[in-house]
């Protein structure tokens, strides 16, 4: 290795430590899961039982943080009176009633149930958002944000294959 090709290494690997640090003390590796992994949840199971237990596309988005691709959940357009569950665990998170068509190629709501979801803070690609999940098994549901409509100027924006919806009361 020449001195000039030692030096360029150095400083390469200098800024590469760097950026993993700055990355770590902004959070920019976070992933929500990790926080939700460290919680204890009522619904809980291994690794290899919720791969047996969701379809490829519910464990990409409920178990790995993933996003279904815009415009392709049925409940998108899902208007009848009813309530949309988690797919992992079945719990009721969202009234038909506070459903919304926020014109983003996902199901949006502007409440979600009483108890029904949790919150933490998503930090990952350098962006700060807030990562909505089940309050009782931990799944991934989608993100909420404050571009939504009265009266609580929310939008939970949900991925359709991490809920089941059933028709009936609201």
């Amino acid at each position: 290795m020449t001195q000039t090709t030692g030096r360029r290494f150095a400083i390469a690997a200098g800024a590469s430590t760097l950026g993993l640090a700055i990355a770590h003390a902004f959070g920019w590796g976070t992933r929500p899961a990790e926080a939700a992994e460290a919680a204890t949840f009522e619904v809980t199971h291994t690794d290899t039982e919720w791969r047996k237990l969701l379809d490829a596309n519910a464990y990409a988005v409920l178990r790995k943080e993933g996003t279904e691709r815009p415009y392709t959940s049925p409940l998108n357009d899902e208007h009848r009176a009813g309530k949309f569950a988690c797919a992992g665990c079945a719990l009721d998170l969202f009234s038909s009633k506070t459903k919304f068509d926020s014109r983003t190629g996902w199901p949006s709501f502007w409440q979600p149930l009483d108890n029904a979801v949790g919150q933490t803070e998503d930090r990952t690609f350098g962006m700060r958002r807030t990562e909505v999940h089940c309050r009782r098994c931990g799944g991934h549901l989608g993100h909420v944000f404050d571009d939504g409509p009265k009266p609580t100027g929310l939008r939970y924006c949900m991925n359709g294959v991490a809920m089941k919806f059933t028709p009936g009361a609201a």
